[in-house]
């Protein structure tokens, strides 16, 4: 039977994954829900206008939305479908991604009701992530602590 620990991260891992795929759809086309992708244009405007410094590099605000929500898409696919250490690595740049969003939100003045979803999924994305490396190393600490038992054991009967 798998661990509570594995089940956690299954679950967190399909869940987020599912997550990101829509919100990144929405953030890509109108198919899913034409008030929302309106909704997702408007506000990338206003966050390509308050960073002047995209604009001098060319990044307009509909290539910062599909930049986003390709990211979004891509990294929510690998954290529902791809196992292994790829999940890790799409947790890490979903989570790059939630604090640039709360970064444009802050900087255009958004209430907290408007980025709510992007903190807890930020924390969430965070909580798998530690989960998931804690239990890679658990294994390695309990492997160097029976080591440790057994050199105490060999001490004690050299020395009697």
């Amino acid at each position: 039977m798998a661990s509570p620990r594995t089940i956690t991260i299954v679950a967190l891992s399909f869940a987020l994954g599912l997550f990101f795929v829509f919100m990144g759809t929405i953030k890509l086309t109108p198919r899913l829900s034409k008030d929302a992708y309106s909704e997702m244009k408007r506000a990338y405007k206003s966050y390509a206008k308050a960073l002047p410094g995209l604009k001098k590099m060319g990044i307009t605000s509909v290539l910062l939305r599909k930049i986003i929500g390709t990211l979004e898409v891509g990294c929510g696919v690998v954290l529902t479908l791809v196992p292994g250490r790829p999940k890790d690595v799409a947790n890490f740049l979903l989570l790059l991604v939630m604090l640039a969003v709360l970064f444009f939100h802050q900087l255009v003045g958004d209430p907290l009701k408007r980025y709510a979803h992007a903190l807890v999924f930020g924390i969430l994305l965070t909580c798998r992530l530690l989960i998931a490396r804690q239990s890679e190393e658990r294994p390695e600490r309990e492997e160097s602590r029976q080591q440790q038992i057994n050199a105490q054991e060999k001490n004690k009967v050299k020395v009697s």
